[in-house]
């Protein structure tokens, strides 16, 4: 008798200890996983820059962790329940760790490629044209247009008016001049890296949420549920941090001298040290799988109170374990759970809404540091800060308060259904306030104004030289701006004309420029002007309304969430959440940043030149029409997902959904519960009066 008691109690601290502990180290999971992926989307600017590559492409190196995620993800989800599934979400974090590595790798292989190529191309132009190129020149041939060389970024003496003179640095046409970019190819191994990093994300999601569905007591799930996503928002905090500090550092620190630098991080010219932060991901996602390596692969149903009912679920364990190995193969239900889900209408009408609302909210996340720093005019690092700072709280807050609802007023699926419903759409209602916080076009001589400062069409390459300018032999190609003290950008001091300079690195001032109309001295500075303090304001309001709609979208969630696990029976949950994941990787992870970015690059205004003439990445883009494909885009595609989800609001009218047991009758298992407790008492008094046979007769 002491000894069955003795091993009841222990099974109780073990079941307890072991649930816990899973639902820390799932967390942790959901932290590490997000904070890789924040960091990536936040340093895709900085990826552009750094290999001259349209938004479309770094669009599709986006989509690519979808490409790798979904190779697996069905296999996994319903393979999975039928393996260790503590064991492959550490092996998939390790994977995870293993993408995140490869990615930083070029920046490191650049570095070393380059001082090959540079040697090669001094010693090959000093042989053919010893006479004809200097050093110099040769230098700013190499890296004409360049975004992480100082030589690059110079804007010095040879970009300065010089009246029938001969500018040489301009970009060769000479296919024999021509040489290849170092780094041309290299996102390459960003865009494996990242679909590495996708395969290894695969488990953690659908086996997590099922293993917490399956041993959590049902009123206790949307809790641990709001709990992992909870982490799943502290991650990418730390992403943001991490991506606001890497973009504040020069992408080559350690081995330029940054006081060289003549650009600042408010330049569409600089590049952060976006390698930096890959590798510290690569770490803590390695770190985060130790745990999974010790846990079970079986958990007894958390709440089993009853000696009666502990004891039973042993049994039922090692029942279910004789059966497994009885069965012939894994694969004998999947075609009949693969049916049941597809002809369940509230299930497929929940993805509809999830690829829909999915195609908006990624487009949304992926290209908002772009967007902010285009429309007001900020460093990459100062929006990536502000977006964790405002965005990130709210959202934590939403996510657990929606979890204590759900746990405290037992709330049941149709009414979550109404909750996720009726407060998304209070949401999206909000949104179209977003369309009056604007800001104008910068002013750009040639590009967005006149020379004399008045607004003029867009797109007009014509426009670019001017009167005060024409004989000064300037490069329209190059995109080196300074600010004007009339309050005018140029592109370039030599499209200002002027003649002479002052000063040193960012410090350097332009004087007599003759296109500069200014009643004193006509002189400019380096980089684009500043929007102004309405830009700053309209800014804040932008992020202040963003904070608001991200807290009562969040509040949704969970409610949302506990609609697609209830709507689907217990044995087809761990498939029903891949399947769900699987049809939103395909319709809205992988298209929406390929062909979100290839409308933001119909919208930009002027291109950055290669040496070879070809096109780099996107200098200054149209406001206007990148405002309305931002936000008018997700608030179309948002508005068509409300009408599949009035028809799940219908559908659960009249329909017993097979998770609803669960919920519904909570009431009724707390009251069995109670009664096998007095019962219990009422034997351990007994006890000590019958004998043992008595008490086995009892039990």
């Amino acid at each position: 008798m002491a000894e069955n008691e003795k091993r009841i109690k222990t099974h109780r601290i073990r079941c307890l200890s072991k649930m816990k502990m899973f639902l820390l180290a799932i967390t942790c999971a959901f932290v590490s996983k997000t904070l890789s992926g924040s960091y990536m989307n936040s340093m895709l600017t900085q990826i552009e820059r750094q290999f001259n590559i349209p938004t479309s492409l770094v669009g599709f190196i986006n989509g690519s962790f979808e490409i790798g995620n979904l190779l697996l993800i069905i296999f996994v989800s319903y393979f999975g329940t039928k393996l260790h599934r503590p064991i492959l979400i550490g092996v998939g974090c390790v994977v995870m760790g293993l993408g995140c590595f490869l990615q930083s790798l070029p920046h490191f292989l650049m570095e070393r490629l380059s001082s090959y190529i540079w040697w090669f191309l001094v010693i090959y132009t000093y042989l053919r044209e010893r006479n004809n190129t200097s050093y110099l020149e040769l230098l700013c041939i190499y890296e004409y247009e360049s975004t992480v060389s100082v030589s690059g970024n110079l804007s010095s003496n040879s970009f300065l008016c010089m009246e029938n003179g001969t500018q040489i640095i301009r970009p060769t046409e000479d296919p024999s001049e021509c040489v290849k970019e170092v780094k041309s190819l290299m996102w390459m191994y960003v865009l494996v890296g990242n679909i590495i990093r996708g395969i290894g994300e695969t488990p953690i999601m659908p086996l997590g949420i099922s293993y917490i569905e399956d041993f959590a007591k049902s009123e206790n799930s949307p809790l641990y549920i709001g709990f992992v996503e909870t982490g799943a928002i502290i991650g990418p905090l730390f992403g943001l941090s991490l991506a606001s500090f890497c973009a504040n550092v020069y992408v080559d620190t350690g081995s330029v001298n940054t006081d060289d630098l003549t650009i600042t991080p408010t330049d569409t010219r600089w590049v952060g040290a976006w390698w930096f932060g890959f590798l510290i991901c690569a770490g803590v996602n390695a770190l985060t799988a130790i745990p999974f390596f010790f846990l079970p692969k079986w958990l007894p149903k958390e709440g089993l109170k009853s000696n009666a009912d502990i004891i039973k679920n042993d049994k039922e364990e090692k029942q279910r374990e004789e059966v497994k190995k009885k069965k012939d193969g894994i694969t004998k239900d999947f075609l009949p759970f693969m049916k049941s889900l597809l002809c369940n209408p509230v299930y497929m009408l929940f993805i509809l809404i999830s690829i829909i609302q999915f195609n908006a909210f990624v487009n949304m996340f992926t290209f908002m540091p772009k967007y902010l720093e285009q429309q007001h005019g900020k460093s990459a690092s100062d929006v990536i800060f502000l977006i964790g700072i405002y965005n990130l709280p709210p959202i934590c807050i939403g996510y657990v308060a929606g979890g204590l609802i759900m746990k405290k007023f037992k709330i049941t699926v149709k009414q979550a259904a109404h909750i996720a419903c009726w407060l998304s759409l209070t949401e999206y209602l909000l949104h179209f306030l977003c369309f009056l916080m604007i800001c104008d076009n910068s002013s750009v001589a040639g590009i967005t104004t006149t020379y004399n400062g008045m607004q003029q069409d867009l797109y007009m390459e014509n426009a670019i030289l001017a009167d005060c300018n024409r004989d000064c032999n300037c490069p329209t190609k190059t995109w080196d701006p300074v600010c004007g003290n009339n309050g005018v950008s140029y592109m370039s001091a030599c499209l200002a004309g002027c003649e002479t300079s002052v000063g040193a690195g960012i410090n350097m001032v332009f004087q007599n420029c003759s296109c500069i109309q200014t009643s004193g001295n006509s002189s400019a500075v380096l980089g684009l002007c500043d929007k102004g303090h309405d830009c700053s304001m309209m800014l804040q309001y932008f992020l202040i309304l963003s904070a608001v709609g991200s807290f009562i979208y969040s509040l949704s969630a969970i409610p949302g969430y506990m609609v697609l696990l209830r709507c689907i029976k217990p044995e087809e949950k761990s498939l029903g959440v891949g399947l769900h994941t699987f049809c939103t990787r395909v319709f809205a992870g992988i298209p929406a940043p390929i062909y979100f970015g290839a409308l933001v690059d119909s919208t930009c205004l002027h291109w950055g030149t290669l040496k070879c003439g070809e096109s780099g990445a996107c200098r200054i883009y149209d406001s206007a029409n990148f405002r309305y494909i931002y936000l008018g885009l997700p608030a179309a595609l948002r508005g068509l997902s409300y009408i599949p989800a009035f028809l799940i609001l219908n559908i659960l009218k009249n329909r017993h959904l097979p998770g609803e047991n669960a919920s519904s009758g909570t009431m009724l298992t707390e009251a069995k519960t109670t009664k096998k407790e007095s019962e219990c008492k009422d034997m351990d008094q007994n006890s000590k009066v019958l004998n043992d046979n008595e008490l086995k007769t009892k039990l």
